[in-house]
């Protein structure tokens, strides 16, 4: 929203209802008209308002706010007359809707475009907000002058209005915008002082109670104001407008006027940044203001304590955050009063996700479009997005803040980071890899990679669309998981492997047992009878790990009908192709590979380091009898991520296992934008497992193994057409 700087806006709220919260906005309006002599305009923004502003004032609206909600492009080519009720007081009005029957529901977007719009014509907009600070009402806060907190002097009200205040505040709202309005006070219930000192606020105005004219005015359809401007009530409404206007009005209008950060760089402040993080060289202003907001937040508040009574209840986390948030939010308030209200809310959100969060990593994690954050240090982040990988311009204030964000992360998962284990796997609340290594390790500074978890996975369909695969491919790959045929996913560091592995999983039919082992658990299976397991590191003494070779011959043990293990990158390669032999149909994992050929060596050298010296032909053997598919997925050139083939194993020939590749990507060259352009081809060989389904009573289309373009598909720019090969057959698999 863009209000004209020439317009205040009075947002008026309320903590409960009853406070007489309508009818102080239309008072407030008429009021403000009449002492002013200016053009005032008075909006019901109420989300429960059954039209009560109608009754106050007596209008019968031109236009409600509801009906402009999906008609902002007429506003300017229509007489503000058309679109506005006008008071004989004087102050136009805008009515939420015209009676009960309507509900008020107005878009963030266009409410903003309405109130721009409003404030080129009225130098005041008073607006009533209800008690409910939705979305509707957060789009008027944010770029309200002041807002007017209406409570009266019962204790129920005066607490419930606390709440208000604290919501208000965890919003990031600065607390000298809040002007209390002290409602209905007679000579029973709270004193005003005593409401002061509870709410932490002076008041700006004790309206007496009068109920007399309030409902004679009520019935009248008249504000009071206007029908009984001697009144001690209407006496009180006019003071308000004179004290609000007379200072604190224009004080908070130039507030909002963007202002470089303004940082005090005394001796003492200069020492106790130095001490905070080492050094403060090179660090401007504003970096400055933060580290002593953090600073001044650690001093007075214990964090560690109340992120322990937090724990991992959700509700007592989000407790936690809110009050941290107001904390924040009054620090900054004292530590740099002169800040745009913009830049307020950034420095708030910062130091809070400094505080609790992941610090500058926050907003990153939060954006679907990156996929990777690498952190070489305090310094440099990269991310990456669209398979391309660049600087963000980000960074962390120092190297010790960059520690403590890796220690928060691995800290919660029994994890630890220390000069005797300086690196560590982890993972994110969302499932997303963190590995971490620290001095002296890291030479530069700590390093911190996150593979960013997708939430719900990426479909079958969503890598026929990026150009991944064909749907003859992906129907082959749910043939042979559904039939229980074991896969190898092959492929190089980010090409991946792990998002596929969890993609051809959802073939696996829903009445089978998965037991899934993982270093870092990542998988997410979406069967209902599925056991995560994951592994632990050593303690601190260098005891109790549990790994990868452990977890798998324990899932041997509970009765698995299939393994699925993350990634096998050690001995334990032996263990999974033992579990594979013997009875474990179906069992999947991922190695890092470039080709098949390179993945059959790749399990051969892992399979030697499980340490019991077999004969080279045995681990083939073991190798070949094992592993049905091996699917070959590369990250390209262009930064696509396309499955370049998929291989069967098909036995021993001599010495040698024999392969047979079944799908492969054809790269014939690039497009203007250096994209790669190629073809999905098969190769005309059949599986020799084709007829072994076929005898289970299943069945797989012969189609799948052609070229035909309306049968297979493309999945990039084709090359030109090319010839479909001969359908051959090969000879039937010996398990060694």
């Amino acid at each position: 929203m863009a209000l004209n700087s020439n317009c205040a806006l009075i947002a008026v709220v309320g903590g409960k209802g009853g406070v007489g919260k309508s009818i102080f906005a239309a008072n407030l309006a008429a009021a403000m008209t009449a002492e002013l002599r200016t053009a005032t305009l008075l909006i019901d923004c109420d989300s429960k308002s059954a039209g009560d502003q109608n009754i106050i004032t007596g209008l019968k609206p031109v236009k409600t706010l509801r009906e402009l909600a999906n008609a902002t492009q007429f506003l300017t080519s229509t007489p503000l007359q058309q679109i506005v009720a006008q008071h004989p007081a004087g102050f136009s009005y805008l009515g939420a809707v015209r009676g009960p029957d309507e509900t008020l529901n107005v878009g963030s977007d266009n409410l903003s475009k309405l109130i721009e719009f409003f404030s080129k014509s009225y130098k005041f907009i008073v607006v009533d907000c209800g008690n409910d600070i939705g979305p509707m009402q957060n789009t008027i806060l944010q770029d309200a002058t002041a807002i007017a907190i209406v409570t009266t002097p019962e204790i129920l009200v005066v607490q419930q209005t606390q709440r208000l205040i604290n919501e208000l505040l965890t919003n990031t709202y600065p607390k000298e915008m809040f002007q209390l309005v002290i409602n209905k006070f007679g000579s029973n219930g709270l004193q005003p002082q005593v409401i002061a000192q509870h709410l932490g606020l002076n008041p700006l105005s004790v309206i007496p109670s009068d109920e007399n004219t309030t409902m004679a005015s009520l019935i009248q359809s008249k504000p009071f104001v206007v029908t009984n401007p001697k009144s001690a009530i209407s006496n009180s409404y006019f003071d308000f407008v004179r004290k609000l206007t007379g200072g604190p009005l224009q004080k908070l209008k130039t507030l909002q006027k963007p202002k470089p950060v303004v940082s005090s760089s005394t001796s003492s402040t200069i020492s106790e940044l130095t001490t905070l993080s080492g050094n403060v060289s090179g660090y401007d202003a504003r970096t400055l203001l933060k580290l002593r907001v953090h600073s001044e937040l650690i001093r007075t508040v214990d964090l560690k304590k109340i992120l322990a009574e937090a724990g991992d209840s959700e509700s007592k986390e989000k407790e936690v955050r809110a009050k941290t948030q107001r904390d924040v939010g009054q620090i900054v308030d004292r530590e740099a009063p002169d800040q745009s209200r913009e830049e307020r809310q950034k420095l708030v959100k910062e130091v809070l996700e400094e505080a609790l969060g992941l610090g500058p990593l926050e907003d990153m994690l939060a954006d679907p479009n990156i996929t990777e954050i690498m952190v070489n240090g305090a310094g440099k982040i990269f991310i990456e997005k669209a398979g391309k990988v660049q600087l963000s311009g980000i960074r962390f204030t120092s190297n010790d803040h960059l520690r403590r964000i890796i220690e928060r992360i691995v800290t919660p998962l029994g994890r630890q980071i220390n000069n005797a284990s300086p690196y560590v796997d982890a993972r994110l609340k969302d499932g997303s890899r963190v590995n971490a290594v620290i001095e002296p390790l890291a030479i530069d500074g700590p390093s911190l990679t996150i593979r960013k978890f997708k939430k719900g996975g990426i479909t079958a369909q969503k890598y026929i669309e990026f150009g991944s695969a064909t749907n003859n491919m992906l129907e082959f790959l749910k043939i042979c998981v559904e039939y229980g045929y074991n896969i190898v996913i092959s492929g190089g560091t980010g090409s991946g492997k792990t998002s596929l592995l969890n993609m051809v999983s959802q073939y696996i039919p829903s009445h089978e047992r998965v037991i899934t082992v993982e270093d870092a658990a990542e998988l997410q299976l979406m069967q209902e009878h599925v056991v995560r397991l994951e592994t632990r590191p050593p303690s601190m003494e260098g005891t109790n790990a549990i790994t990868i070779r452990d977890l798998i011959r324990n899932a041997l043990r509970m009765r698995p009908d299939r393994i699925v293990v993350g990634e096998t990158r050690d001995g334990a390669a032996l263990d999974m192709l033992q579990a594979m032999n013997t009875g474990h149909d179906g069992s999947m994992t991922t190695t890092h590979a470039n080709s098949p050929r390179e993945c059959i060596a790749r399990l051969e050298t892992l399979v030697m380091m499980a340490g019991l010296d077999l004969p080279l032909r045995a681990i083939r053997e073991q190798i070949a009898g094992a592993v049905d598919l091996i699917v070959q997925i590369v990250r390209m050139s262009d930064g696509s991520r396309k499955i370049i083939s998929i291989t069967e194993v098909v036995g021993m020939q001599g010495d040698i296992i024999s392969l047979a590749e079944i799908f492969r990507f054809k790269e014939t060259g690039y497009d203007k934008n250096r994209k790669i352009i190629g073809q999905f081809q098969a190769t005309g060989t059949v599986p020799s497992f084709v007829q072994e389904i076929k005898d289970k009573g299943g069945h797989i289309s012969m189609e799948i193994f052609s070229n035909d373009s309306n049968k297979a598909g493309t999945a990039t720019k084709p090359a030109g057409s090319a010839a479909v090969p001969n359908i051959a057959a090969v000879p039937p698999k010996k398990v060694g």
